[in-house]
C-alpha cells in the first residue's frame, strides 16, 4: 500500500472534524505540540506573533495539545482552548489532543518524526513545543523545544519557505 503524502495525513481539529495540512492550501505550516502547564508555555506568545506577522503571506501555526510530557496538558479541549484564548490571545488553530510518541502516536507525528533536526537526529519528540515547519511541497524542517519560535534560524526558515 502506498504511503500517504505528509500533507494528506488526516488529524482531528478541536471539534473532532477531520483535517489535513492540505486544508491550509499552499500555506507554510508550523506544527507544534503544545502544553498549558510547561516551562516552555510562554512560547505561545512568540507562536502567536509569528502567526500575526506572517499569516497574510500564507503561513499558519498549528497547535497540537499533548499530555505525554509529565502531564503538562491535562485539561479538556474546552479548557485548553479557553486557556489559549484568554492567556495568550491565540488566533491560530489549536487541534485535538494528540500523542506524539509511542505506539499510539498520531499518524501525522509518526511521519513528522522521521525528519532529522539540524544536528541530524530524527526520532522521538523530546518535549512540548517541538516545531516542524512544513512547506507546500511537503518538505519539513525540525526545531527542538528549547529553540524559541522567534529564534532567527526559525524566522529565516519561515521567510525562505514563504518566498519559494
Amino acid at each position: 500500500m502506498p504511503e500517504t503524502p505528509l500533507r494528506q495525513i488526516p488529524f482531528a481539529d478541536a471539534q473532532g472534524a477531520e483535517k489535513t495540512l492540505d486544508d491550509y492550501g499552499a500555506d507554510v505550516v508550523l506544527v507544534v505540540n503544545v502544553a498549558s502547564k510547561c516551562g516552555l508555555t510562554p512560547q505561545y506568545e512568540q507562536l502567536e506573533q509569528l502567526q500575526r506577522e506572517y499569516e497574510s503571506r500564507g503561513f499558519t501555526v498549528l497547535g497540537f495539545p499533548c499530555n505525554q510530557f509529565l502531564g503538562q496538558e491535562p485539561g479538556s479541549m474546552e479548557q485548553i482552548l479557553d486557556f489559549c484564548s484568554t492567556t495568550y490571545g491565540i488566533t491560530f488553530p489549536v487541534n485535538d489532543k494528540v500523542k506524539v510518541n509511542g505506539r499510539h502516536a498520531t499518524e501525522l507525528y509518526k511521519a513528522l518524526k522521521q525528519t532529522p533536526d539540524g544536528g541530524g537526529k530524527a526520532g522521538r519528540v523530546e518535549w512540548n513545543f517541538e516545531k516542524f515547519l512544513v512547506t507546500p511541497d511537503g518538505s519539513v524542517r525540525r526545531f527542538r523545544p528549547k529553540q524559541r519560535p522567534d529564534d532567527p534560524e526559525i524566522v529565516a526558515a519561515i521567510e525562505s519557505a514563504l518566498t519559494r
